[in-house]
């Protein structure tokens, strides 16, 4: 069983989510809170695996809480798509953030895929809201990347620019076994969470420079273009 605390302050919003949860076999809702402060104490007794975890709340709002969190996965819920606070709370640990208008189906796969292991937020997808939010990102001591090897940095460059393990791995020409290895130590190496935290990673060492083309445009396309939807 996947073990979820629902994290919000409007108890509406916990009773629609609890109702959807409750219905799945793999997945049960072991305690609820309705800010960030309670969430923590509650998680000091009870055993949980993700936290769904609301960003503006009063006490402690989300991004503080999801800092302070160790051991759970934690996934954000946001009102708006690319939430700034939404993008402080992947850097600040969280594996991934998701509309509160979700439909079901994919709340519930969202869960499992941090369960598993996995990033909510699609590395692409986090790119763009790096290119709108890294010259806000403040100045902080980052782990040295020097003790990668060169295989290991070839694939921290492509993670950050958006690559899954299987493009990478046909880029390399290697299998996506050998790919998730060498992701692997280069997570314990730099001390980060998951892929999407090494996204963050590149750009703040200066590995990645900022695009700054307007957030969901492609290269090349006119301004204006419609944001894109994270993907889960």
């Amino acid at each position: 069983m996947i073990r979820v605390m629902l994290v919000d302050d409007q108890q509406l919003l916990r009773a629609g989510f609890r109702m959807v949860l409750g219905a799945q076999p793999d997945i049960e809702v072991v305690a609820e809170a309705g800010d960030g402060a309670a969430a923590l104490e509650l998680l000091a007794g009870i055993e949980v695996d993700v936290v769904l975890m609301d960003v503006r709340m009063p006490n402690m709002d989300g991004v503080e809480a999801t800092r302070r969190i160790r051991g759970p996965k934690v996934l954000i819920l946001t009102t708006f798509d690319l939430d700034e606070y939404a993008f402080s709370a992947i850097k600040a640990g969280a594996a991934g953030f998701l509309l509160k208008d979700v439909p079901p189906a994919d709340l519930v796969d969202a869960i499992r895929l941090v369960h598993a292991g996995d990033a909510v937020v699609s590395p692409g997808t986090l790119r763009r809201m790096l290119d709108r939010f890294a010259a806000q990102l403040p100045a902080e001591e980052l782990s040295a990347a020097t003790d990668l090897t060169p295989r290991e940095r070839e694939v921290l460059l492509m993670v950050a620019r958006g690559l899954s393990n299987t493009e990478v791995a046909a880029r390399l020409e290697v299998a996506e076994a050998t790919v998730k290895t060498h992701l692997g130590r280069v997570l314990a190496k730099l001390g980060l969470r998951d892929r999407a935290q090494v996204v963050v990673y590149a750009y703040e060492a200066g590995i990645v420079v900022p695009s700054h083309r307007p957030i969901g445009q492609a290269p090349g396309s006119p301004s204006g273009g419609r944001p894109h939807q994270p993907k889960v």
